[in-house]
């Protein structure tokens, strides 16, 4: 079956990126089996959420020799930056009490933090202290290999909460040093309304946020009147409120390309009963063809 594609920065991705829920690891060959059926459907494009996904999707090119499969590979923003030389998630009880405290009253961000504070907060010069530590991020990017994985997807919390606190230029540094090492980054967050206004002037190729006809994080109309706006490129997360829309996915994915006009979205699937409705309703979106150079 044949899926509408688009183009991020000129590599063809598929408009709809097929993720594998990480509980059917618990057997790798039904997990592969599953990967290699979904791609025997017609899938190219995958997410890969973890360093098992990775291998088994190397798995799948090594016996396809499939040129066109493409990986997008996930990295934790709280790997790229330290405090007084230790992971900032050291201070995780600290950071979140800061976020409470600068985050304006009236945020209901404040209600998705987790639980856990202090009673201290990181005063100015702590939070200036913070600084880009490339050396965990290399860790990771060590098992990710350019002639595999074009993308990466930088995910995380850390993320979101080191643009609370002031500190994009951080974000920017670990976009810029993954372009170094050769992938093309796209950054995610889970606070739409909040986010995509603070993340939109970092250099990445898309910006990839959940949203689906459900609901959207905060105020779903305020965050489709974002996105229609947004000058660059939207991934869709969690297109079908985990499979709540399953049954309507049709008008699901109409919401998404038609009227928000997304780039593409991120599915999870567990089952060739979902992977069959989820193609079957992706026929009538269009591909993406890029404006011809004068």
């Amino acid at each position: 079956m044949r899926l509408p594609t688009a183009f991020l920065e000129n590599r063809k991705i598929q408009r709809i990126i097929f993720s594998i829920p990480t509980a059917i690891f618990s057997n790798e060959e039904k997990a592969f089996d599953f990967m290699k059926d979904i791609y025997g459907k017609g899938a190219s494009c995958f997410y890969l959420p973890t360093l098992r996904h990775l291998q088994l999707f190397r798995e799948l090119k090594q016996i396809t020799e499939d040129e066109s499969l493409t990986g997008i590979c996930h990295l934790d923003a709280e790997l790229g930056v330290s405090l007084l030389g230790k992971p900032l998630h050291q201070f995780e009880s600290k950071v979140i009490s800061t976020l409470l405290r600068v985050l304006p009253p009236h945020e209901s961000i404040k209600t998705l933090l987790p639980k856990q504070s202090s009673p201290d907060i990181l005063t100015q010069k702590e939070i200036d202290r913070i600084t880009f530590n490339p050396e965990r991020l290399e860790k990771e990017l060590i098992h990710f290999n350019t002639t595999e994985i074009k993308f990466v997807l930088l995910n995380g919390r850390y993320g979101e909460w080191l643009l609370t606190l002031g500190r994009i230029d951080l974000i920017i540094k670990i976009v810029d040093w993954i372009r170094q090492k050769g992938f093309i980054p796209i950054f995610a967050g889970q606070w739409t309304t909040y986010f995509l206004p603070k993340a939109k002037s970092i250099d990445v190729a898309a910006y990839a946020v959940p949203i689906n006809k459900k609901k959207s994080l905060f105020n779903l109309e305020k965050a489709c009147e974002l996105i229609k706006k947004f000058e660059k490129p939207v991934i869709a997360l969690n297109p079908l409120a985990d499979g709540k829309l399953l049954r309507k996915s049709k008008e699901a994915f109409l919401f998404l390309f038609e009227e928000l006009k997304i780039h593409a979205t991120i599915a999870e699937v567990s089952s060739m009963e979902e992977l069959k409705r989820i193609m079957e309703n992706m026929q009538g979106v269009h591909s993406v063809i890029p404006p011809r150079k004068a």
